[in-house]
């Protein structure tokens, strides 16, 4: 730990104000007492052993992760909570999981029975006890069964499998993230409780019992927490928020905690150059089409200005004669807002902390790389 002074970090490098992420991740625990819901935040956001045990300090019930290797390390270190949030089809890798069972909780995702069967054949295998949540389709149109019947007509052919333990149901509604209105976001909530409600409804009139009923996507989920029989929504995106939740009017800049700083390395008559290109900042503008991200990120100086294309080591904002001499200068260090902050992740290291007492903190990237 060293004594802040950002300029002298070489770049690009990602940054991280300690103190926007805490009052994030505050926000996002908010809805427990508020709601009487579970939080179960997701580890592909930050990858970050150190702050998935704050998240858990600060009153989550257990962390989300999208693979197998995800799950793995936050086992080794402590962590034994885990909804793998990804219908895993490898028996490799759900032996490797279910050895952990009964020390830890791992919970696995169905969404069709030739799969829920390989789970089966591994746990009985193994003579283990496999608990597993029922991934429903609710309008990205990914992974899941329909709501409705097809949830029940899955449940009712897993709880025939002794070695299967069905004890929940979840979704994701990643499509609110192209949403155009704040309206449209209160549909796709709305749909997206309402799946899970109906659905598990469906099962117990028809005598299965569905204990947890889980909801998730950052833009939705303080909306979709909100509605009867929600019992867990799972926020990812929530610790830092990046471009694409401002542009959704999900938070506000002054919220986002995660910047990537780097260098103007030249400058031309319409043009500067930085030193971050799609291997720091991603060529993402919102994998769901949402029409308020220009460029590829913005930049936090007095008048607002967008890196408008990008090759690998090369990052390009177009500016006038102006904007130069008055914002930009040769060897200027700049922080710079990604569109999307979970990528943008994956292609650190570490991240530069910079803490209250003005101190700054080198912290690892723990799950980089971890997409097995």
């Amino acid at each position: 730990m060293v004594k802040s002074d950002v300029y002298s970090i070489e770049t690009p490098a990602l940054i991280l104000t300690e103190s926007k992420m805490i009052n994030n991740i505050q926000r996002m625990l908010s809805v427990k007492e508020k709601y009487n819901v579970n939080v179960r935040p997701h580890f592909k956001t930050h990858k970050s052993i150190k702050i998935a045990k704050e998240q858990l300090k600060q009153g989550a019930s257990g962390i989300t992760v999208a693979t197998a290797t995800e799950a793995e390390l936050l086992l080794e270190n402590g962590v034994e909570d885990i909804l793998v949030a990804f219908p895993l089809s490898d028996k490799k890798k759900i032996f490797r999981l279910l050895k952990w069972v009964p020390t830890a909780k791992v919970i696995f995702t169905i969404d069709s029975m030739d799969q829920a069967l390989i789970i089966h054949e591994a746990a009985e295998e193994l003579h283990k006890k496999a608990e597993v949540w029922i991934k429903v389709n609710c309008g990205l149109n990914r992974c899941g069964v329909e709501p409705g019947l097809e949830v029940y007509e899955l449940a009712k052919e897993t709880i025939d499998k002794t070695d299967l333990q069905l004890t929940g149901l979840y979704t994701h509604a990643g499509h609110s993230y192209g949403a155009t209105r704040s309206q449209h976001i209160d549909e796709i909530a709305k749909f997206e409780a309402e799946s899970i409600v109906q659905s598990a409804k469906i099962c117990e009139e028809r005598g299965i019992s569905i204990r947890h009923r889980s909801v998730g996507s950052t833009p939705t989920f303080e909306k979709a927490a909100q509605y009867e029989g929600i019992t867990e929504v799972r926020p990812g995106n929530a610790v830092f928020f990046d471009g694409i939740q401002v542009g959704l009017g999900v938070a506000q800049l002054e919220e986002v905690a995660l910047t990537v700083l780097a260098t103007v390395v030249s400058i031309k008559k319409d043009r500067c150059i930085i030193d971050a290109g799609s291997k720091a900042l991603t060529t993402e503008k919102g994998a769901h089409g949402n029409e308020s991200i220009k460029g590829f990120g913005q930049l936090l100086i007095d008048k607002p200005l967008y890196v408008s294309r990008v090759s690998e080591e090369h990052g390009v904002i177009e500016v006038t004669g102006d904007q130069i001499g008055n914002q930009i200068s040769l060897n200027e260090k700049v922080n710079i807002i990604p569109n999307h902050a979970c990528p943008v992740v994956n292609l650190f290291d570490y991240y530069y902390v910079m803490k209250e007492d003005g101190t700054i903190e080198r912290m690892k990237v723990d799950g980089r790389g971890k997409s097995q």
